[in-house]
């Protein structure tokens, strides 16, 4: 019984030998400014969100003659409703007017209607993986748009076309 105390002690020493610093505990490090967040990349549309950006205003860089013309209402009919999606803010450092829904099976130009506001936006239709009872991603500026409180998962009706 000694001997298997002895070996499991034994083992274990030599699994701390294996780790780094000996397997002490290393020491606590502040995170730098560029972990706390993902790194600038081009947005949607071929813009940069500013790596200092930390308001709403900061991270929407889409301009406002882009934003009247999304939300512009569409000349109704040639439109296909696609159904209902809770959607959930989307990633902020892509800006645009998107969303990535599993309601699509190809991209697509579309519009979504939040009937909180009554309010819509025209924007890219942007398929991802799932089941159609799923839920979506919204840009930001999409947000925006349609007055849809950021804070809260809205639901929004998709159509594709228009």
């Amino acid at each position: 019984m000694n001997r298997l105390i002895f070996l499991a002690a034994l083992i274990a020493l030599s699994a701390c030998a294996q780790t780094p610093n000996g397997g002490a505990r290393p020491e606590a490090v502040s995170p730098r400014s560029d972990q706390m967040r993902p790194l600038s990349r081009p947005a949607g549309l071929g813009r940069v969100v500013p790596a200092a950006a930390k308001t709403v205003e900061e991270f929407d860089v889409t301009t406002p003659q882009e934003r009247a013309a999304a939300a512009a209402v569409p000349v109704q009919g040639g439109e296909t409703r696609l159904g209902l999606t809770v959607a959930s803010l989307g990633d902020p450092s892509q800006a645009g007017f998107w969303i990535k829904t599993p309601l699509v099976s190809a991209p697509g130009k579309g519009r979504v209607v939040y009937p909180g506001t009554g309010k819509s936006v025209q924007l890219d239709l942007i398929p991802i993986e799932g089941a159609g009872s799923a839920g979506s991603r919204l840009s930001l500026a999409a947000f925006r748009i349609i007055d849809a409180p950021l804070t809260e998962l809205p639901e929004v009706e998709v159509f594709l076309g228009g």
